[in-house]
């Protein structure tokens, strides 16, 4: 039996806090102890992304990122009456997680904010690459036969857990608008905090175009009905 709306917003919003929980604890542990690395944060992102698909993906999906959202109604593949709601619950789910993280977080802890490195522009166009990257990888792993298993998760999980590694450094990685702008609002910082709404949303999209290109003509006529 199919689930209802309030449950899938349920598992929405249990899902992105969890995702901050242990994605931005893990920063907020590793600013006060030093006792992880930024390898280890990378891989703390990949893990908990995994077992929320593992554990989540068949009540709601497991979007955890309004980016991800507006992907899935631009590739034809979500009701547009959802997607409010679901970015609603997505954001709420990461201030909720944002809020337990700064329980254990030092006085003046960013929270895990997501900052650019260098200058806002060079971090628009390296968001919108990373997001373009995690949404091709999704909407290809999640059609046809392989759509529902352990690989589709474990391929979404290594490409959030690589491109953490790689870009957080430059970006903090984000790829996802709620995931960055609870530690701003709970934290008070704001540093370039429109860049990490555009570059998803753009990337995202992007990655749909894309992936119309790349789909064989019966399959992209039947997703365009």
């Amino acid at each position: 039996m199919p689930l209802t709306l309030r449950q899938c917003l349920l598992a929405e919003v249990l899902g992105t806090a969890i995702l901050l929980i242990f994605g931005t604890g893990a920063a907020v542990v590793d600013e006060q102890t030093h006792a992880l690395g930024h390898s280890a944060v990378a891989a703390a992102f990949g893990l908990v992304v995994f077992l929320l698909i593992q554990s989540l993906g068949e009540s709601s999906g497991c979007h955890l990122n309004p980016a991800v959202t507006l992907g899935f109604w631009a590739a034809g593949r979500f009701e547009g009456r959802r997607v409010l709601p679901y970015a609603a619950a997505q954001l709420l789910g990461a201030a909720l997680g944002s809020g337990l993280v700064k329980l254990v977080a030092t006085p003046g802890s960013n929270l895990g904010a997501t900052l650019p490195a260098h200058g806002a522009m060079q971090a628009l166009g390296i968001e919108t690459f990373l997001t373009f990257g995690l949404m091709l990888v999704i909407l290809r792993v999640t059609a046809g036969s392989k759509e529902v298993g352990m690989l589709a998760g474990l391929a979404i999980s290594a490409t959030v857990g690589l491109e953490a590694l790689v870009g957080g450094p430059l970006t903090g990685a984000s790829m996802n608008p709620a995931r960055s702008l609870s530690p701003a609002l709970l934290s008070g910082v704001w540093t370039d905090w429109w860049l990490y709404v555009v570059g998803p949303v753009a990337g995202a999209l992007l990655a749909v175009a894309v992936d119309r290109v790349l789909q064989p003509k019966a399959l992209a006529a039947t997703n365009a009905t």
